[in-house]
């Protein structure tokens, strides 16, 4: 189990960095093999990220369900499509398969979104929780070392 730090902490990251949100959701749940291997397409690219830190992923959380989310860190949008598109990693077979297997069948939803945070351009508050989000792809720090409120921890970044 996860070591909670008990108290009020928040995230702080160098420079700028890119949120990146992808997933998956089962739209005929009886179409097993149509989702199936779209699922476990991602735990393989996932694999690779954690294995080769110089890719740019910072961290990484996922949750499963019919809708499935995997929230990831990374320092650059050029280093998120750098993994999206070289061939060493199981991405672009991963793409070419579902487009394959099915397209715009219906069967299977897949999204995702990308968000480039600018320095200091965030927010954030962990209470009694295990290392989570970007305090975990970042910095953990206690909450008085960006501001005691929210207003003090988005205003501190017009004042670095």
């Amino acid at each position: 189990m996860a070591k909670v730090h008990p108290g009020r902490f928040t995230a702080d990251i160098e420079g700028d960095f890119v949120v990146f949100l992808i997933g998956m959701r089962i739209n005929k749940l009886w179409k097993i093999h149509k989702w199936l291997p779209v699922a476990m397409a991602m735990p393989a690219m996932q694999r690779a990220q954690a294995a080769d830190p110089s890719i740019g992923m910072l961290g990484q959380q996922g949750w499963f369900g019919r809708t499935t989310i995997l929230v990831q860190y990374w320092r650059t949008t050029e280093d998120l499509m750098t993994f999206a598109r070289d061939p060493r990693y199981t991405h672009r077979g991963a793409w070419k398969a579902f487009n394959r297997a099915v397209g715009t069948s219906g069967d299977v939803g897949i999204w995702h979104e990308t968000f480039v945070v600018r320095a200091g351009d965030y927010e954030t508050i962990y209470g009694n929780m295990p290392l989570f989000g970007l305090a975990q792809a970042g910095a953990h720090v206690p909450v008085a070392r960006r501001g005691e409120r929210a207003q003090e921890r988005l205003a501190h970044r017009d004042a670095s």
